[in-house]
């Protein structure tokens, strides 16, 4: 039986200005509370901000059948999303407005699958260094009882911008 699935999202090019003028806690808290729209890869994997500190961030997001492997399991590519994310926000949140991060390794442990019964699931994000040049930060899938699914650490590429350049 054949199924569908449409979405819709903003334009993130509107976005992009607010980018450079807000620091990276500003930014993300304006994504959470949806005074700015969420990026169009979160509306497609039906994830989201749900909280945001500097130095911390948590993704939510609802295992779905169009999630689904030929395994009868949530691909994986489903928590590293919802990782990857986590943890790039988690290094945003420490930025100044105008500096910028790269990903340059993200490494992911699947510990335990992800089904449809799961239900939600959550990647909590710590920063663990933030450099002049480079940040690690790292991340935990939960589900609502505290399982944990999978483990990733980032490292991320920083350029910051010089004061005289700030916003």
């Amino acid at each position: 039986m054949s199924r569908s699935r449409t979405f819709t999202w903003e334009d993130p090019m509107v976005i992009l200005g607010n980018l450079r003028r807000l620091s990276g806690v500003e930014f993300l808290k304006k994504v959470a509370s949806g005074a700015f729209p969420p990026p169009p890869m979160a509306e497609l994997m039906n994830i989201r901000i749900t909280e945001v500190a500097h130095g911390r961030v948590v993704f939510e997001g609802t295992p779905a059948e169009y999630h689904y492997n030929p395994l009868g399991t949530i691909h994986g590519g489903m928590a590293a999303t919802l990782l990857d994310s986590a943890l790039g926000c988690c290094v945003n949140s420490c930025l100044e407005a105008g500096d910028l991060y790269t990903t340059l390794e993200l490494k992911v442990n699947y510990l335990k699958a992800i089904t449809l019964d799961t239900g939600p699931v959550r990647a909590i994000s710590t920063i663990v260094h933030i450099g002049r040049t480079t940040a690690v930060a790292e991340a935990r899938v939960l589900d609502v009882n505290d399982v944990l699914y999978a483990y990733a650490s980032s490292t991320c590429l920083l350029r910051r911008v010089s004061p005289d350049q700030r916003p």
